[in-house]
């Protein structure tokens, strides 16, 4: 049997050995102030090390902020200094020896920078918190009822964001990183600008759609002269702001998609929602799935598909089906991180665990005692 989901996948200079990606998921467990601030640390290590002992063809890093404004949280990983890049070196190398291309997602927050870690009760830390700091926007519009407002982004600050972007992805890059993912979904601050929802400007970068996609095709423009032609972009879209049709929709997904294609992205990684602290969002097995489906067919780009796709049978039909190029797994990877070896299994593909694991596996197999 041959597999779609444990087949390669060229990328500019990259090959990906199957079509399952760790998406990217904020561990909320680096230091957060001093030296070792942003720094990937033993956490990370076991974390992404375990994960590429289960072989994905591709794992993404969790967000990264590009400056210390951008991070999320105070816990979150950074790379705007030499020794977060150390750090990410270290990241880097531990996927590549388990023939797993290793990736990044670079953010910046905006409005919803500045919080808790979730097991902490989460919310928003006012900037003269402890810890805490003031938040960037498009908009002086806050992400929720009691939230700090933002400061708006002046136009040098919007340009400062572009470089701190290329900067990270040029930092990115000599860690050993061989994807780069720009991250503009969830409500973060590329998110912001392009939803009529959270960006009000009325210059360049507010008002039309092409204006509220300015920032996003500047970063990926920045971001593709800083890594080169042979690494592969990817950008990660919240399809729908699922508040239509005020929000950001997803016709304005597939157009921006086609943009985004013609300005050298390689990967369109689709998901939806985080903008907007109420909207309803019908959770179910797949439920972004058409999405990626959408947009691949329309706009003619590479996607990568996420959300709820748990069953191996369902992630193989994805992509069989032409639905998505990838399919990108989260939840499901933290409880299982073999899950891509089981899936090979269920699906008769050649891919198997590392032979330090596989031995005992195959044994395992043979049902008999052997003295290990």
């Amino acid at each position: 049997m041959t597999s779609a989901l444990f087949a390669p996948l060229p990328l500019r200079a990259v090959t990906l050995p199957n079509r399952v990606v760790m998406a990217p998921m904020c561990q909320y467990s680096a230091q957060p102030s001093g030296p070792e601030a942003g720094v990937p640390n033993d956490w990370h290590v076991q974390h992404y090390g375990s994960r590429a002992v289960g072989r994905p063809g591709l794992i993404l890093v969790e967000a990264t902020g590009v400056s210390p404004e951008g991070r999320i949280s105070p816990y979150d990983l950074g790379l705007w200094n030499d020794a977060q890049e150390a750090g990410h070196r270290r990241l880097a190398a531990l996927m590549r020896a388990q023939g797993v291309v290793p990736g990044i997602q670079l953010a910046h927050a905006g409005r919803k920078a500045s919080t808790g870690r979730p097991w902490d009760g989460g919310g928003a830390l006012a900037p003269d918190a402890e810890l805490g700091w003031q938040v960037l926007a498009p908009s002086p519009v806050p992400f929720e009822d009691g939230a700090p407002r933002p400061e708006t982004l002046s136009p040098a600050q919007v340009a400062d964001v572009v470089e701190q972007f290329a900067a990270a992805a040029r930092r990115a890059v000599a860690a050993g990183y061989e994807v780069v993912e720009v991250h503009a979904a969830h409500g973060y601050l590329l998110h912001q600008f392009l939803s009529p929802l959270s960006n009000h400007r009325t210059d360049e970068y507010g008002g039309s759609f092409e204006h509220r996609a300015r920032l996003v095709l500047d970063v990926v423009d920045a971001v593709r002269g800083a890594v080169g032609e042979d690494v592969p972009v990817l950008v990660r879209l919240s399809a729908t702001d699922w508040v239509e049709p005020e929000g950001w929709t997803g016709d304005d997904t597939v157009r921006l998609a086609g943009m985004l294609r013609d300005h050298g992205v390689d990967v369109v990684h689709v998901s939806t929602g985080g903008n907007v602290p109420d909207a309803t969002i019908p959770v179910g097995p797949g439920y972004q799935v058409p999405f990626a489906a959408r947009v691949r067919h329309e706009a003619g780009v590479t996607t990568a598909a996420v959300g709820l796709v748990r069953d191996p049978e369902h992630a193989e039909s994805v992509v069989a089906d032409g639905e998505a190029d990838l399919v990108a797994l989260g939840r499901e990877l933290l409880l299982d991180p073999y899950w891509p070896v089981r899936a090979a299994r269920e699906l008769g593909a050649d891919w198997s665990l590392p032979p330090q694991y596989d031995r005992a596996e195959s044994l395992a197999r043979r049902d008999t005692r052997v003295a290990v």
